[in-house]
């Protein structure tokens, strides 16, 4: 076993607040992938950030180490940081597999892990070993189109160059050495035969569009078919491989709804109505849509008066009152929510909570199960009516 070199950024947060530790991709500094998630992040929690070696802050380079050696590295870095204390984690892609290992290696330490654009096994090693000693022979410039494709959904980086940029130089920059050691360890780390003993609440986030860690790909974490019974899947459409840098807003909508930071409901005793609010939206905007809302409350605030009143109503009493609640997931009440609407032929709300599903993880198939279903219940035309209304919803969210 080594002892991999990582640094350790405090970035702040309410000394009282509970602990989170960021992890970094392949190729990018910590700070830089997860700075626009920050603002949000840090109202929450006390946050610290770690590099890999020769990574970002991290100049450091040593011998060749594992995912597992990785995992030990951080969690003796958040020791000497904060003895003795538990904390969440989320990471991205070597960050998500990191994140993996420490709540199956500490689970004790690790209360929550969020596995953003990763997997069990990520690729496979003669591809890992080839770009190792690619890197190695002519630098990380040698990779900067290939990470462009990997790292952006298509036509990102053209609509977003003050995001793509940035991370693009700075992986032109990175220590060589550094970058071929971490592809190595990716080569290495498998960990599939045991995600099913994990005791750790995971969350599952992947961008649809993601060449690396598709949706779609042969080891689910979580969701239906996954290997972590206490789990939750989230899918973000027009997303690929660095989702905090892609999505922020998306992305921390989905980490304090899992996290529990919006636990809040209308029932919780002695919860004020700001609290309520307050939690509502952060689930609201997490489960429709950051884009949907604001456009939905810019229209209301526009209108006035009973327009206004009825956005904090839905918002406080829907969101805040029952979506928030712990008793379900989120999948099936997209589940319950689908049914509900497709009988009550409430169209224009089935529409949008057809998009709602995707984000909740359910798959165009499970979907698909629903409609069927429901026209054994509701009757053959409904559902002829609720799968047109599904194939021009999908084909919306995929243009």
């Amino acid at each position: 076993m080594t002892t991999p070199p990582v640094a350790l950024t405090d970035l702040g947060g309410p000394p009282d607040a509970p602990l989170l530790v960021l992890g970094p991709s392949l190729g990018t500094g910590c700070v830089p992938l997860w700075s626009a998630t920050l603002p949000r992040l840090r109202a929450a929690y006390r946050v610290v950030a770690w590099d890999l070696p020769g990574h970002g802050g991290n100049a450091a380079v040593g011998e060749p180490f594992t995912v597992a050696d990785l995992a030990a590295s951080v969690l003796a870095a958040v020791e000497e940081h904060a003895p003795g204390e538990t904390f969440v984690y989320a990471g991205v892609s070597v960050g998500g597999a990191t994140g993996q290992q420490l709540a199956l290696d500490a689970p004790d330490r690790v209360d929550a892990v969020a596995v953003l654009a990763s997997a069990p096994r990520i690729g496979e090693p003669a591809m890992w070993a080839e770009r190792a000693a690619l890197v190695r022979a002519e630098g990380t410039a040698a990779v900067l189109d290939g990470s462009r494709q990997r790292w952006f959904a298509p036509g990102f980086a053209d609509a977003h160059p003050e995001v793509a940029v940035p991370l693009l130089q700075s992986l032109a920059r990175l220590d060589a050495e550094g970058y071929a050691q971490t592809c190595e360890a990716l080569g290495s780390f498998d960990v599939r035969d045991r995600l099913g003993g994990l005791a750790v609440p995971v969350l599952e986030l992947l961008g649809a569009a993601d060449p690396v860690c598709p949706p779609d790909g042969p080891t689910p974490i979580a969701g239906p078919t996954g290997a972590v019974p206490d789990g939750r899947r989230v899918v973000l459409d027009g997303v690929a491989h660095l989702p905090p840098a892609e999505a922020p807003d998306a992305v921390v909508e989905a980490l304090l709804g899992f996290l529990g930071r919006d636990g809040v409901t209308a029932l919780t005793p002695g919860a004020t109505a700001t609290e309520v609010q307050d939690a509502g939206m952060v689930v609201r905007r997490a489960v429709l849509g950051a884009a949907h809302v604001d456009r939905a409350a810019a229209a209301a605030a526009e209108a006035g008066g009973m327009s206004e009143e009825f956005q904090r109503f839905i918002t406080a009493y829907a969101w805040g009152g029952i979506w928030t609640r712990p008793g379900l997931d989120r999948r099936t009440r997209s589940f319950i929510t689908l049914t509900a609407l497709m009988a009550r032929g409430h169209d224009e709300e089935f529409v949008m909570h057809v998009r709602a599903a995707r984000t909740n993880g359910l798959s165009e198939a499970e979907i698909g199960e629903l409609v069927l279903q429901c026209a054994i219940y509701l009757g053959v035309p409904d559902a002829n009516h609720a799968l047109r209304l599904v194939r021009s919803a999908l084909a919306e969210g995929e243009a």
